[in-house]
């Protein structure tokens, strides 16, 4: 019997598509070679684990934190690679991705990572270890759109070098949304940082709502224009600027980064960096105003008057309410660049001397002995909530105070003094460190900055514990932070461009013991991490990489204005 050929053509068509509809999507091999990269893989020669759709994700019972956890790593893998996994608590079993709490290591941040044909199973110390092998999991499988992933079998056991892995946010210079904030946070996330310093206060800008000073934001977080081009260009732009976050929002902040296991340091610079604080209230000033929130970039000699007592009663009361919505350990309290002009020529400061006691010698000045004075006032204070200070390295004039620990930014001098004198430090020096600085020596091609030069290659050549300190003084580098001041930073696309790749160089830094780290080799890693950086729509410096192609130096000026 002849066949209808449009009943042949049909039943072909239906069989194909009844195969296409059958068909697995194909399957993308993982890669083990990620940033920061992990003491130790050792591979083995089982077969590897597919996931796919409807792969569980099984998490201890009545464990918030290991439940977030596993949300977390299904939506990471759903974002990749469009798979869509179940979460579900139990028992670990085959089949299935495990989460578990039962690896014994001293490091609280200790994960390990084991696959094998049956299962991938991932084990922390905490909550928070666990959150890192994630991390890793996540970054092995890359971006595979559409696809299952291949898991090859292998035991990583890994752990950070250090306990703080900082990253600083300035946004008094200017200001980001909180949903910019929040993707800031994603972003230390995938590196394995776990602080994000949150500059709040400076001379151009108050950001913070305090209740019991209100002007702070109504009048400190406006300012009526901002210069154009360099600090002393004389230009400006006519257009006024402000923003502030509410406590709520502020909390909000704290609580998203928590769940990625981040802790948020929050910044009040005193007593220096605080001409918008003086313009809401001029009686904080020496010579009681008037004043302006400060309109162009640099260092404002006007100061919080040292010899007022109602000077000494706001910073307590401003640092009461900023322990109330920020449950870190830390209290940053700046204490840079406070000149002393004003304190030489104000009775009530020099009155404040004479009553302390205070004289100069050959290391310091009285003034400088003032501001130690300050800087002990607030350490008192923050200490008597449960709290610590700690601050950059001007804190140092005078005298540090007892307890405060040491954020190293002029060169590492100021941290090797501390750490001799037994405080607590965090490296964080700019030569190496400050990520508003120029990453590529054509600066003509750049967009522009404040100056200095950074490579990727420099951040990711530094040594933390200077090797002049002995075996006990160096247990005080406690870690590592890399810092990004906003003045030539006017939007969130900048933000990232200055930021990453570089943030990556820091990773192996804050993460990586000394032996593991290969610059040639890191760059081999690093088209695996640029890569998500892309599919998640994030700004990058492409041209600084030698794999990638240079961009327009036109179009990188006009995507990030």
């Amino acid at each position: 019997m002849a066949i209808n050929p449009y009943l042949k053509l049909y039943c072909m068509l239906f069989v194909g598509a009844a195969i296409a509809g059958c068909s697995e999507k194909p399957v993308v091999k993982a890669d083990y070679g990620i940033i920061p990269l992990p003491k130790t893989i050792v591979a083995n020669s089982e077969n590897s684990f597919i996931i796919k759709d409807g792969t569980t994700i099984v998490f201890p019972e009545n464990n918030p934190g290991m439940q977030r956890n596993a949300e977390f790593l299904a939506s990471y893998l759903k974002e990749q690679t469009g798979l869509k996994l179940k979460t579900k608590a139990g028992e670990p079993r085959d089949g299935a991705i495990c989460l578990t709490l039962d690896l014994q290591n001293d490091n609280t941040e200790a994960y390990s990572l084991k696959s094998d044909k049956n299962r991938i199973t991932i084990a922390g110390t905490s909550e928070a270890g666990v959150f890192y092998g994630i991390q890793a999991l996540r970054k092995s499988a890359g971006v595979a759109e559409d696809s299952q992933i291949e898991i090859p079998a292998a035991e990583i056991n890994d752990a950070p070098r250090f306990a703080y892995r900082g990253m600083h946010l300035d946004v008094a210079r200017h200001f980001f949304t909180i949903d910019e904030v929040k993707t800031y946070i994603d972003m230390l996330a995938l590196h394995n940082i776990n602080r994000f310093h949150w500059h709040l206060s400076d001379d151009q800008g108050w950001r913070i709502e305090i209740k019991k000073y209100p002007k702070l934001t109504s009048v400190g977080s406006k300012r009526a224009e901002t210069v154009v081009g360099m600090w002393n260009s004389g230009v400006y732009d006519g257009t006024p600027y402000g923003g502030f976050y509410t406590q709520e929002e502020a909390k909000e902040i704290v609580n998203y980064a928590t769940e990625r296991y981040i802790t948020v340091i929050p910044e009040i610079d005193l007593p220096g960096h605080m001409q918008a604080a003086i313009t809401a209230y001029p009686e904080l000033g020496c010579t009681g105003g008037p004043y302006e929130v400060w309109e162009t970039w640099g260092v404002s000699d006007q100061v919080l008057c040292a010899g007022n007592d109602s000077t000494l009663q706001f910073i307590k009361d401003v640092l009461a309410e900023i322990i109330e919505i920020f449950p870190s350990e830390y209290i940053h309290i700046g204490g840079d660049e406070c000149p002393k002009t004003e304190w030489e020529k104000c009775p009530k400061c020099q009155a404040r001397i004479k009553a302390l006691g205070l004289t100069s010698d050959s290391k310091h000045t009285k003034e400088q002995r003032l501001q130690s004075f300050v800087i002990n006032t607030a350490e008192q204070f923050v200490n008597s909530k449960g709290r610590k200070i700690i601050g950059w390295t001007e804190i140092m004039e005078g005298g540090l105070s007892p307890n405060a620990t040491l954020m190293s930014w002029i060169g590492e001098s100021g941290g090797i003094e501390a750490a001799q004198m037994h405080h607590d430090v965090i490296m964080t020096p700019m030569d190496y460190m400050y990520f508003n600085f120029y990453q590529a020596k054509d600066t003509e091609k750049e967009p522009l900055a404040i100056g200095g030069y950074v490579p990727m290659e420099k951040v990711y050549g530094f040594e933390p514990v200077p090797e002049v300190l002995n075996e006990e003084e160096r247990t005080y580098i406690k870690g590592v932070q890399a810092n990004l001041w906003t003045e030539y930073i006017q939007t969130f696309p900048l933000i990232q461009y200055m930021a990453l790749p570089r943030m990556a160089a820091l990773a192996e830094v804050q993460w990586c013991d000394p032996s593991q780290k290969n610059y040639q080799d890191f760059l081999k890693r690093l088209p695996r991490l640029t890569a998500l950086y892309k599919h998640l729509g994030w700004t990058y410096a492409k041209h600084v990489l030698p794999e990638e192609a240079a961009a327009e130096p036109d179009s990188i000026r006009k995507a990030l204005r």
